[in-house]
């Protein structure tokens, strides 16, 4: 299977940046998942889980390391009073480098409720980037996999030409000038299911088909054993 599109989602939840190439390093791509949204009050970390707003934002890593955040509206901002006079609580932007303590968000008790109205906290992964699963730092799929489905509402960092990445658990691969190991697949939450820029508009069918026809999993995720580049281009192969 071929790399036809490499993305990179600087801060958790928002809009990212798709790359002509990436560096891939035990974090998966370089910046990826590296900021996110703290609500002020609860202390929870903020998801298009229950924060819908946040996929209309796109996040860009600026040259010297840094984030900046587009809002809706065109501002460029990274400054935490911005931010919060959008989403209309205080919240506070904080790199995965600050965050040494646990990692909390929300989730709906039921994934499928076209309002839920419970909801449930669990914890991310600890350290590094900020991943919900630790054993799964870069996510791949495919566009027989995905079929008429917008690619954009899986936030897959690496999407591949063909079919057939299920069969890959626990292969060991060559991804452009990187070894990586798959570990596990993915399962789906009500994020793909929310509305984003660009005229993708909300579908809970799309959660439904995947409990369906797949046990409630979309994508693999990979762990990254020796990094090195990869590009769109590259051939993902046997190790």
């Amino acid at each position: 299977m071929r790399v036809v599109e490499l993305w990179r989602f600087p801060v958790k939840s928002l809009q990212g940046e798709r790359l002509d190439a990436a560096e891939l390093g035990p974090g998966g791509i370089t910046g990826d998942r590296q900021w996110a949204l703290f609500d002020v009050a609860s202390g929870f970390g903020l998801t298009a889980r229950r924060e819908p707003d946040l996929l209309f934002a796109a996040a860009r890593t600026r040259p010297d390391g840094g984030v900046e955040i587009v809002l809706p509206d065109g501002t460029v901002t990274a400054d935490d009073a911005a931010l919060s006079a959008w989403l209309g609580r205080p919240v506070a932007l904080r790199s995965a480098a600050e965050v040494t303590e646990r990692r909390r968000y929300e989730s709906p008790d039921d994934d499928l409720a076209e309002a839920p109205k419970r909801w449930h906290d669990w914890e991310g992964a600890a350290g590094g980037a900020f991943h919900d699963n630790a054993d799964g730092r870069l996510s791949l799929v495919s566009t027989g996999t995905l079929g008429s489905w917008d690619r954009r509402r899986f936030r897959s960092n690496v999407v591949l030409e063909g079919a057939g990445e299920d069969e890959l658990l626990g292969a060991r691969l060559r991804l452009g000038g990187a070894t990586i190991v798959v570990g596990t697949p993915i399962p789906r939450c009500v994020m793909v299911t929310r509305p984003q820029p660009g005229g993708i508009g909300r579908d809970t069918g799309v959660l439904k088909t995947i409990h369906r026809e797949r046990g409630g999993d979309l994508a693999i995720a990979a762990r990254v054993l020796e990094p090195g580049t990869v590009r769109t281009g590259d051939v993902l192969e046997p190790a």
